[in-house]
């Protein structure tokens, strides 16, 4: 008879047996294991059989989204071939499902025949592949499940993934990947981050590096011939919130009215307007690509202002590309294989998008949609 439970810190010790049969290598250290066993946003369960320790799975479930990782999965040798995985796998998709997420993705090595014939079976599709991922150089195929019915209702353009090289960059990598989707001839690449960091920087955060102005991004956008729209929830210097130091604080608000002032002469739309995801949706059905200003506190455990970029939409979610590599994973995990799997296309219930979308104590919304370049004429 097998139970499937919970998994708890006395486990450790099996955890760590069965994890050293499973693998030869990519193994989870025991810092992980202990981790994992302590933290909340995760679905970490045991298979028993006979009072032995038969298999496990660990689910990632990621803050702020409705999306879930199957993160590790291991069978004991000499217990495959008893239906233990398909089970620990149906009982993370029901507790995934429980907890609101809308999929479960995971990596499996290309070689890993077996495995890949079972997820297959369970419905799982391929949408990726990592090459050289393993420790052994074998590659890692990615693929995802949709573990709740829905209908995209947004369109399928490919929006390539740019990361941001920087802890604060995510605005220019947002707008890279923008404008290379709309745009097949540019060029993005770190000269070019940085160069539109430079453009659009505040100059000044509450901490760091200066973040990207929704205008600066604008015109950034602008200068490289796309069209640009910039949505924008309060007049007035954005940003100020937190920042303390009265200098700081001046540089900032001279800053904000340059931008400006540049954006009334170059013809920029500044729109003083709610961010209505109405609105966001619609602009990306006809083809533009849509910058949105989120906080990362549900995302990250931190408050900060971040940029993503709009990748589609359905009745129940909004989709992102998020550049932050770094935000996959709770800052408190010690990450073994981190990748960008979970950075493409996230689904966020439009509920939780209202709150992620309003920044500060002042709730402050902005957006900025960028268009196709307008042909030349002869």
């Amino acid at each position: 008879m097998t139970v499937i439970r919970r998994a708890r810190a006395a486990d450790l010790p099996r955890l760590l047996r069965l994890e050293e049969l499973a693998f030869s290598s990519d193994r989870l250290s025991r810092r992980s294991f202990q981790r994992w066993l302590r933290h909340a946003d995760c679905i970490f369960s045991v298979c028993e059989a006979s009072d032995a320790l038969a298999g496990y799975i660990l689910v990632i479930l990621r803050r702020g989204t409705r999306l879930a990782r199957l993160y590790s999965l291991a069978v004991d040798p000499q217990l495959r071939g008893q239906g233990i995985a398909r089970r620990l796998i149906q009982h993370a998709e029901s507790e995934a499902r429980q907890a609101g997420a809308l999929f479960m993705r995971l990596e499996v090595a290309s070689n890993n025949d077996s495995a890949i014939a079972l997820y297959r079976k369970l419905g799982y599709l391929q949408f990726g592949r990592y090459r050289d991922y393993y420790e052994d150089h074998d590659d890692a195929l990615r693929m995802e499940k949709c573990i709740h019915v829905y209908t995209p209702a947004g369109d399928s353009r490919v929006i390539p993934w740019i990361s941001q090289s920087l802890d604060f960059t995510c605005g220019p990598a947002s707008l890279m990947m923008a404008m290379a989707s709309l745009a097949p001839d540019y060029v993005a690449d770190a000269m070019e981050e940085i160069q539109i960091w430079r453009e659009a920087t505040t100059i000044f955060m509450t901490s760091g590096h200066g973040g990207c102005h929704p205008v600066g991004l604008g015109l950034a956008a602008h200068t490289r011939g796309f069209g640009v729209e910039v949505l924008v929830n309060q007049p007035g210097p954005l940003f100020l919130d937190g920042v303390r130091d009265p200098n700081k604080k001046r540089v900032m608000s001279l800053v904000h009215e340059a931008f400006l002032l540049q954006a009334r002469e170059s013809g920029v739309a500044v729109h003083y307007t709610d961010v209505d995801q109405q609105r966001l949706c619609d602009s990306f059905v006809r083809g533009d690509n849509v910058l949105i200003l989120i906080s990362t506190y549900r995302m990250a455990n931190r408050k900060a202002p971040h940029w993503v970029l709009l990748s589609g939409f359905d009745d129940s979610c909004l989709y992102v590309h998020d550049p932050d590599l770094d935000s996959e994973v709770p800052s408190d995990i010690v990450a073994e294989n981190l990748s960008a799997l979970d950075c493409q296309h996230i689904p966020i219930a439009k509920e939780d998008f209202a709150a992620m979308s309003r920044f500060g104590s002042n709730r402050l919304q902005a957006a900025v949609i960028v268009r196709a370049r307008e042909p030349v004429d002869g």
